[in-house]
Parts: structure tokens; C-alpha cells; sequence
């Protein structure tokens, strides 16, 4: 099956563009991007993906206003050309691995933005993120990369126009494809066994640079993913992926909010091989809920099947949110960070599925004592 795209010089086999390399219906491509101005007072955040053996694609915007998390959903068949557009909802890639450009329409639902994402580093791959399960069966296998950037534009909502300001509004942005659990889950005669998960992300911005920490962790602490960088800024473009950024060893402390999985304050330090170590400590001012673009939502949930299109809304406060609900356990912690003299911004994101040792949780969501 031919589409546009294999006009290009992009194949990576002899298959037309459309063929995906599995008929696995957890493969995927993703969009994702937030932003935060430098106070903390707004905070956004968006999504797409495309599931081409499930045929669908989705995408959510969502924004922190005055306390309320509002989401714009919308779900569809996803066509052969891979169209970055769904319903009201439409991602643009201007430059690649430099600026990108998200629509979304208000309509009847009163929720809309157009945003610029430019970038101020060079896009950097993560570890590829493979794990097998214990009886042979691979979980997921995908890529991912990150990238710092800024926002540009206006945001509506309810009618109010909201003005980002590209000099105040900081971004993050990823892209991830290959396999990972998405959708309705299949039906196998293998062992039920319930996920257990212990995520830490940290794209954090300052003045004169950017950091990156992630790392996947075993109940008991064993580390099967690691990866710590100084991320040079590179605002002019011409900058290699992964340029300048240092590898380094990673380390974290964190204090729970009691009786929640939230981080409230977090210590991340990243060790050179010689020199002294970066010491950042994280204070969480808010907390977006992942839910909001889709992630583990009850009925937006990634891969989904919604029929041809559909399209929906949902505003939430955030003291309304259940801490302890599955749909509220993928999160984000926006966060004020402290390097030195440096002061900055940015996000600490968790899942924390089951017991972790290192950190005292217990049971599989049970809240921190």
C-alpha cells in the first residue's frame, strides 16, 4: 500500500512506509510536548499518537488555569498517510528537530491554543527502553527524544484568551515509537501478574543550560534504565543530536507526600566521571495528572477505539483529583529547581506501580506512610 511519503528517500526496508514493522497492536508513534512559564502559573500540555495495526489515531491538549486542569480530546480512524491532524486537533513539524507548531481548535467546546515549540537544545535520544517479561515475552521495545525548547502563541479557554509568551514560557517536548502497552490489552491463557512500574523523569530548564535525568527501576532498586545529561543550550540550530551533553551517573532522594505517590520535594544528583557532582533539588509546586492528555484515562485512554471520530472535553480542579485512582498515578510534579546559583523550572514525572524498596512504598498503589 503506497502513500506520499514514499515519494521520500526515508525507507528503512523494502516495505512501503505504511507496512509496520509488526502486526504487534501495541505498536505506536507519539507526540508529546509541555510547558511551564518561568513563576509556575501556567502549565500545558499536549499529545498525539498513532496506532496503525489498531487504526486509530488520538490526541489531547491540556492547561492548568486558576487551579483547573481542562482537557480537549479527540480520537479517529488513523489514515494510511500518517495525517497529524484528528479532529480539532493538529500537530505541524515546521523544522524538524527544531520547531513545531499545535492547533487546536476551540469549536463548541471552548477549549483551543495555537503554540509554537522552538527549540533551545539539540534533540537527544534516550536508552532504548526493552524489557521482556519474565516468561520470554517482550513488554515493549521503543525510542525515544527529548528536546528543550520555548512557547509561543495564545491559548483559548471559555472565550478567554490566554498570551504565551516565548520569553516566559519554557517547553519540553518528546517523541517515542515502537511497542509499548497501549489500547484494550489482549486476551492470552499466560499468568495474570499486575504491572510494577517505578518511573522517574526530569527535563528541567535554566538560564544558561538544561538537565535531563530518567530511569526505570525493579521493586528492589536494580536500575534497568539510567541516564543523566547537562544538555548544552543550541537557540541557533546547527547543533548534532546529543551534542555537548555529558553523560553522567545518576542519584536521587525523594520526600513523599504522606499518604500519596507524589514526590513533594526531590533531591536529583547527577556525578560526572571526574569533578564535583550536580546537586538539584526539586520543591513541588503543583501536580499535573497524566490523565489529561490521555495517559491511563477511563475513557481517553491511548489506542482506544472511538469509531470515525470523536471529540470531547473535561475540566478538573486539582483538589478534586483522587491521589490513589489508577487514573492518577502517572503524574507530573511541576517543580522549582535549584542548581547552585542556578534557579529553574521544569517537571519531575513518576509512575510508581507496586512496592519500591528504595523509596518505603508498599502495596501497589498505597499511599507513602
Amino acid at each position: 500500500m503506497l502513500t506520499p511519503f514514499d515519494d521520500y528517500p526515508i525507507h528503512p526496508s523494502a516495505d512501503p512506509i505504511a507496512h509496520p514493522a509488526t502486526g504487534d497492536p501495541n505498536h505506536y508513534d507519539r507526540y508529546w510536548f509541555n510547558g511551564v512559564d518561568r513563576d509556575g502559573d501556567l502549565f500545558l500540555a499536549a499529545a498525539m499518537g498513532h496506532y496503525p495495526v489498531r487504526g486509530v489515531v488520538d490526541a489531547a491538549f491540556s492547561v492548568i488555569v486558576d487551579g483547573v486542569e481542562h482537557s480537549l480530546f479527540a480520537s479517529g480512524r488513523m489514515p494510511l498517510d500518517r495525517s497529524t491532524q484528528v479532529g480539532p486537533i493538529r500537530v505541524e513539524v515546521v523544522e524538524p528537530l527544531r520547531t513545531i507548531r499545535i492547533v487546536a481548535e476551540p469549536g463548541d467546546l471552548g477549549l483551543g491554543a495555537d503554540l509554537t515549540f522552538r527549540a533551545r537544545t539539540a534533540a537527544i535520544e534516550e536508552p532504548r527502553q526493552r524489557r521482556i517479561a519474565d516468561d520470554g515475552v517482550p513488554i515493549m521495545d521503543h525510542t525515544r527524544l527529548t528536546q528543550w525548547g520555548t512557547w509561543g502563541g495564545v491559548i483559548s479557554l471559555d472565550g478567554r484568551d490566554i498570551t504565551v509568551d516565548p520569553a516566559r514560557t519554557w517547553a519540553t517536548r518528546d517523541r517515542s515509537w515502537g511497542t509499548r502497552p497501549v489500547g484494550a490489552a489482549l486476551q492470552t491463557n499466560r499468568p495474570a501478574a499486575a504491572p510494577r512500574v517505578f518511573w522517574l523523569w526530569a527535563p528541567l530548564h535554566f538560564d544558561d543550560l538544561c538537565t535531563h535525568a530518567a530511569l526505570h527501576e525493579h521493586p528492589d532498586g536494580r536500575r534497568w534504565l539510567e541516564t543523566g545529561l547537562i544538555v548544552p543550550l543550541d537557540e541557533a540550530g546547527g547543533g548534532a543530536p546529543h551534542a555537548g551533553a555529558d553523560e553522567l551517573s545518576l542519584s536521587y532522594d525523594i520526600e513523599w507526600q504522606p499518604g500519596r505517590r507524589e514526590a513533594k520535594r526531590a533531591t536529583i544528583t547527577l556525578t560526572p566521571r571526574t569533578g564535583a557532582p550536580h546537586r538539584i533539588e526539586l520543591e513541588t509546586l503543583y501536580t499535573f495528572r497524566m490523565r489529561g492528555i490521555g495517559y491511563s484515562h477511563p475513557t481517553w485512554s491511548h489506542g482506544s477505539n472511538h469509531g470515525d471520530l470523536e471529540v470531547g472535553r473535561e475540566s478538573i480542579a486539582l483538589d478534586d483529583f483522587d491521589p490513589l485512582a489508577p487514573s492518577s498515578l502517572h503524574l507530573q510534579n511541576i517543580v522549582r529547581a535549584r542548581m547552585g546559583d542556578r534557579t529553574g523550572i521544569g517537571v519531575l514525572e513518576q509512575i510508581a506501580l507496586g512496592p519500591h524498596e528504595p523509596t518505603g512504598l508498599t502495596g501497589f498503589t498505597d499511599g507513602a506512610a
